[in-house]
């Protein structure tokens, strides 16, 4: 854990300095400072923006992601080209046991936001979840399984309501 905590420390010197950056090449450099990669310069992210590592975030070509975004990254978080995340999308790709002895350890499983995918305003997105190819999840949805590709999702949890 001492590791984890270092690590965490250094994201959070970084996004002191992102979310502040109101120039957008500032803090395009901030960001690709952050997930330890350049940020493609067809890619935004608007700040403010909260990661606990950073490291594990991988964002595609022509992705576009609005204001208080939430990212805990441990498990990994991939973002393929020209998805769009809406302000105050919370993704998370760790969780802990629900058994009472091993609820202080972290089980991480890999989140990936497949190309063309747009999340609406106030989704929540949880670990081990695969959204597909140019899918929609709509504002406010909570999903708690994969997504379909082509389809529209919706509710809490998320439940597929249209293909597109």
């Amino acid at each position: 854990m001492p590791r984890l905590a270092e690590v965490a420390s250094e994201a959070f010197k970084v996004l002191k300095d992102f979310n502040v950056a109101y120039d957008l090449e500032k803090g395009r450099a901030l960001f690709g400072e952050l997930i330890g990669k350049d940020l493609d310069k067809t890619t935004t992210v608007y700040p403010p923006f909260y990661t606990n590592y950073g490291k594990n975030i991988s964002l595609g070509k022509g992705v576009f992601i609005n204001h208080d975004c939430s990212m805990l990254d441990l498990g990994g978080i991939e973002i393929e080209d020209n998805v769009m995340i809406g302000p105050r999308v919370n993704i998370s790709s760790e969780n802990h046991p629900t058994e009472i002895e091993k609820r202080n350890m972290m089980v991480p499983q890999k989140v990936t936001i497949k190309k063309g995918a747009w999340l609406g305003a106030n989704v929540t997105v949880l670990p081990g979840v695969t959204i597909g190819e140019n899918s929609v999840v709509a504002a406010g949805a909570l999903v708690n399984k994969d997504v379909e590709p082509n389809s529209v999702y919706a509710g809490i949890p998320a439940k597929k309501i249209k293909e597109l």
